[in-house]
């Protein structure tokens, strides 16, 4: 077992929770306290209530989020809300959740876990967001296919691909989940082949009209890395059990 405030303190310090701008909604941090010790840890992706009920069936722990439980802003304490508050505080399950903080990080990231999979070369950050570069782009060797199989086989499945440009994949450009819609500007920066999560319509389209190869992979599928691999470093910091709660949208 452990304690809840010295792991909140390890992971608010490596993530730069403070330092870090994010969407209000996010509260990134400790967003639910438990009295109890800390006796295993839990990754999922998102705080909904199918979660949150797999997670607190094994009692005590941590579950530890890419979005947490107010990603919908400020709501009342009722209905489905009410419901996934009260059966994470009677199992004592504490919930940490983090966000742009966890895509970003340099080893532990979505982005950088991603980019490993992929074999990509030379990479460095790139796409500037409120003050940090909220991506990766690195050189891949192959055709577009094989960056698509790739891609396919990090992920777990099947791959949306709008082929609009090389059928060399070049320089690729990474962001996990909804980045989609910033198709124009990643061109912009030299990108010949975007992997994002998802994106608007618009997003193909425009792509085709850039010349601009994009891999929709999917926003939960591309966001499995960080929150697995954080659960990972604190079960061996801590010497607690770790667990996977897989509830994919299949968006």
């Amino acid at each position: 077992m452990a304690e809840l405030r010295e792991i909140v303190e390890f992971l608010d310090a490596e993530l730069r929770i403070s330092e870090i701008s994010d969407y209000s909604g996010a509260m990134n941090g400790l967003q639910l306290e438990s009295e109890r010790p800390v006796e295993r840890v839990v990754a999922a992706v998102d705080a909904s209530l199918p979660v949150i009920e797999k997670a607190a069936a094994g009692g005590p722990g941590l579950l530890v989020v890419h979005h947490g439980m107010f990603w919908q802003g400020a709501q009342p304490l009722t209905g489905a809300f009410f419901r996934k508050v009260k059966i994470a505080m009677e199992a004592g399950l504490a919930i940490y959740s983090s966000h742009l903080p966890l895509d970003i990080h340099p080893e532990w990231g979505n982005n950088a876990l991603l980019v490993k999979e992929l074999g990509l070369v030379d990479v460095e950050p790139f796409f500037a967001y409120k003050g940090m570069m909220l991506g990766l782009k690195g050189r891949f060797a192959g055709a577009r296919r094989e960056l698509e199989v790739a891609l396919e086989r990090a992920v777990g499945g099947r791959v949306h691909v709008c082929p609009a440009g090389s059928e060399r994949a070049g320089m690729v450009g990474v962001i996990t989940g909804g980045a989609g819609s910033e198709v124009a500007k990643v061109a912009e920066e030299g990108v010949n082949t975007f992997i994002s999560g998802e994106g608007p319509h618009w997003s193909f389209p425009l792509a085709e009209e850039l010349g601009v190869n994009v891999l929709y992979g999917g926003h939960y599928a591309t966001e499995t890395f960080g929150v697995r691999k954080l659960a990972e470093v604190i079960g061996s910091k801590f010497d607690v059990p770790t667990a996977w709660v897989d509830h994919p949208t299949g968006l």
